[in-house]
């Protein structure tokens, strides 16, 4: 039997949860519902869901103290969070995602985007749960030790550098533009630019040393991982400007 996700649906508003709830068991979810932070713990306890939309104005517990909170539990501190709130300024999305949400949508929204932007979240959360090791070359990751080597010399780079380089050596020879690295490092949060993806890229080649070249510019096109990096071309105008050996030396 195919497996139906759960959602938990954590809104004060009958009428909002009731037609989250139609749409998303019309799309092959089950849907489960709580008023407010107490009776949203209850079903916590009672079974995990796979995604969590949470409205951030709750009577008693706020959606983004409850963020929070089920973050520093490691018990549901994987389970993937989407903010459901009227307030949609920037300090706003900003807030919420530093409490611990994995996504934010600002009221009104149309289900579609609600429903397309949860397979989102359940998409990224399934490599994460992924174990072993991959090796480029020289270059070996192992995702679960956390570890970076190559030349068997240990690597050290932050967290979001090891992921990128994870799902790089994961498609190693194949080009990734800079959007599919966001959606598929980052996630598809339409606030993060893509100047995002440069900056650790960067980093990323700067933590990999000597291997860094291994990490190569498309033009026009993104990024892609090699075991064989194009070398730069040696001439320089030095070479082409030396002057050819003296043949006059004998002469007297």
């Amino acid at each position: 039997m195919k497996h139906m996700p759960r959602v938990l649906i954590v809104e004060d508003e009958p009428a909002i949860a009731e037609l989250l709830a139609v749409n998303l068991r019309h799309s092959g979810f089950q849907p489960t519902w709580a008023m407010d932070s107490v009776t949203a713990q209850v079903e916590l306890d009672a079974v995990l869901p796979d995604v969590i939309l949470l409205d951030w104005m709750l009577p008693g517990e706020s959606g983004l103290s409850l963020a929070r909170k089920w973050r520093a539990d490691p018990r549901t501190k994987a389970v993937p969070i989407i903010m459901l709130t009227a307030r949609g300024d920037e300090h706003d999305r900003v807030a919420g995602l530093d409490a611990g949400a994995d996504d934010y949508i600002a009221k009104p929204f149309s289900t579609k985007e609600m429903l397309a932007r949860i397979r989102a979240v359940l998409r990224r959360r399934a490599p994460e749960q992924a174990g072993g090791s991959v090796q480029i070359g020289a270059l070996l990751l192992d995702s679960s030790t956390h570890r970076v080597s190559f030349e068997g010399q240990p690597l050290k780079m932050g967290p979001t550098e090891f992921k990128l380089l994870h799902y790089l050596m994961q498609h190693a020879e194949r080009v990734h533009s800079r959007s599919q690295l966001l959606d598929r490092v980052w996630g598809d949060h339409v606030f993060i630019e893509e100047r995002t993806v440069d900056v650790h890229v960067k980093r990323l080649r700067e933590a990999l040393g000597a291997a860094g070249p291994m990490v190569e510019t498309v033009r026009g096109a993104g990024y892609r991982i090699t075991a064989q990096p194009v070398a730069p071309v040696a001439t320089t105008r030095a070479a082409r400007v030396a002057p050819a050996p003296s043949t006059s030396a004998s002469a007297s």
